[in-house]
């Protein structure tokens, strides 16, 4: 058993700190649209995972997700924390099962679906690149 470096109060007031929405990754991808004379609505309530940003004449979603918060397959969201490993293991993977359901469910009522990874943000040109071909699309 691992003994966790915050007690129950300390962790929840630090868990409770994670944004979840206006993120700095998401206001990358808000003003590389912006600059790309792209219009968008966030965070709709109304539709499956509440899209980070809304495209409803292109029906398109986009999920801005953090590497580690989403289980990518990248080099950070490979990591797992050594502490409370079995947590943060099972978080993960409910995070994961969650985005799946409601990437189904989205293209299901004809959204196109595309997640953008915190760690793809870290190459300016291929972002923009990437998110032109989305609004051509």
């Amino acid at each position: 058993m691992t003994s966790d470096v915050y007690g129950p109060e300390k962790r929840s007031a630090v868990m409770r700190r994670v944004k979840g929405k206006d993120t700095s990754p998401e206001m990358t991808v808000r003003r590389a649209l912006t600059r790309l004379g792209a219009r968008y609505r966030l965070h709709r309530k109304d539709l499956p995972g509440n899209p980070d940003i809304v495209m409803p004449g292109r029906r398109l979603a986009l999920f801005v997700h953090g590497c580690f918060w989403h289980g990518h397959d990248c080099a950070r969201g490979a990591r797992v924390p050594k502490q409370n490993r079995d947590y943060w293991t099972a978080k993960v993977g409910r995070n994961v099962v969650r985005d799946a359901r409601s990437r189904t469910e989205l293209e299901a009522q004809g959204w196109r679906v595309e997640t953008i990874w915190e760690c793809e943000l870290k190459d300016a040109v291929a972002l923009d690149g990437r998110l032109r071909a989305l609004l051509d699309g």
